[in-house]
């Protein structure tokens, strides 16, 4: 029997590992799109875009978890089934149940390895990809500006660096400002450094020029300097972002009723995300239940088992729409919150009690039974 359970079990992994990095794969490329201007337009380092895109992958593998399992789970099980492997075991006496030990245990143990995803590595990564995102935004001096090149900043904004200096200062400036529509101000120096004052960054001109235009009048005016300060704007705005609500911790989350600074729209908020961390991770286990009972509570079909596997992808869907219903419903309201338990255990106790109580052959026996009584009463 062990065997068995390793044998299966070691199918589903290895269908769950090929379709969720696959689904991951996919998610990855669309995702690293909202990135790629950085690296093509403001040289954003390679290593900092993989890092970036990366610290998405937690809340993609919480989404896609259960479906992968899902798909894996029915996948094998179909396949056993079509290889009369199934039908084997149950003529060895082997319980429906029994047969569904794999599925149970691989969903309870991504149920989890997702509950600490939900709980840990979601709420790190959110945090460190908001520091990070700021970061990128706010290094202009590393980041936006490149030697030798002509970088705009923001409209009517352009600055040409020479040379990175190893001191962190920059060397042969020339910066065209046209953000006044009745002034072209062109500045020229021979060294600068970034500083940051007020959350946005300044650049410090030493030994250049001014030469500024007036456009209503067409009149130009030049200055030598020793120092210049341009306010370059634009970046770190407003300081780094508040905390998102993935970044809570559970507790903090449960205990959002209790916390008096919050409007009732965001304590409903987080107390709904608080129990969706609860409820989510055992979808896992849910799915693989649903993808697995049909197929082993179900007669066998030489002609392949299309209805039932039709039955558990719908059951499997609605059960996923239902959650994101509640999930906005009780965003709203409250009332709604025990319906995203509900929605979670009700499949996952009916799944348990079917595989452990329904026998398929005493319902073939009562309905040919009944089936060959009416017959003879219409005789």
């Amino acid at each position: 029997m062990k065997k068995l359970t390793t044998y299966i079990a070691s199918q589903i992994g290895i269908g769950f590992l090929l379709v969720v990095f696959s689904l991951l794969a996919m998610l990855w490329l669309t995702q690293s799109l909202r990135f790629v201007e950085m690296v093509t337009n403001k040289g954003l380092p390679l290593r900092l875009f993989v890092e970036l895109t990366t610290l998405l992958m937690p809340q993609l593998f919480s989404i896609l978890s259960p479906i992968a399992l899902f798909a894996a789970s029915l996948f094998v099980y179909n396949r056993l089934l079509s290889d009369r492997e199934l039908v084997i075991m149950q003529a060895a006496g082997i319980s429906p149940l029994r047969n569904a030990i794999p599925a149970i245990c691989i969903g309870l143990l991504l149920s989890v390895f997702s509950i600490y995803v939900q709980n840990s590595a979601i709420p790190m990564a959110e945090k460190a990809f908001r520091h990070l995102e700021w970061e990128i935004k706010n290094n202009v001096s590393h980041l936006m500006f490149h030697e030798g090149e002509f970088t705009t900043i923001k409209d009517n904004l352009t600055v040409f660096i020479t040379r990175h200096n190893d001191d962190g200062s920059v060397s042969g400036i020339l910066l065209s400002d046209e953000r006044n529509k009745k002034q072209k101000i062109t500045l020229s120096a021979e060294k600068g450094r970034i500083i940051y004052k007020d959350d946005h960054p300044h650049i410090i001109l030493v030994n250049g020029s001014r030469q500024q235009i007036d456009v209503d009048s067409n009149r130009f005016s030049s200055l030598k300097f020793d120092r210049y300060t341009v306010d370059l704007g634009g970046f770190g705005k407003g300081g780094l972002k508040p905390a998102t609500v993935r970044e809570k911790s559970l507790k903090e989350l449960l205990s959002a009723s209790y916390q008096k600074d919050l409007e009732p729209g965001d304590q409903r908020k987080y107390i709904v995300e608080g129990n969706r961390r609860i409820t989510t991770p055992w979808y896992n286990l849910v799915f693989a239940l649903m993808a697995c009972t049909g197929l082993l509570i179900g007669n066998f079909n030489r002609r392949g088992q299309t209805k039932i596997i039709s039955a558990s992808v719908a059951g499997m869907i609605l059960v996923q729409g239902l959650d994101l219903i509640f999930t906005n419903l009780a965003g709203r309201s409250l009332i709604f919150l025990p319906f995203l338990y509900l929605n979670c255990f009700i499949p996952l106790i009916t799944c348990l009690c079917l595989l452990r109580f329904y026998n398929p052959f005493f319902w073939t026996r009562t309905k040919n039974f009944y089936r060959t009584r009416l017959h003879a009463q219409s005789n």
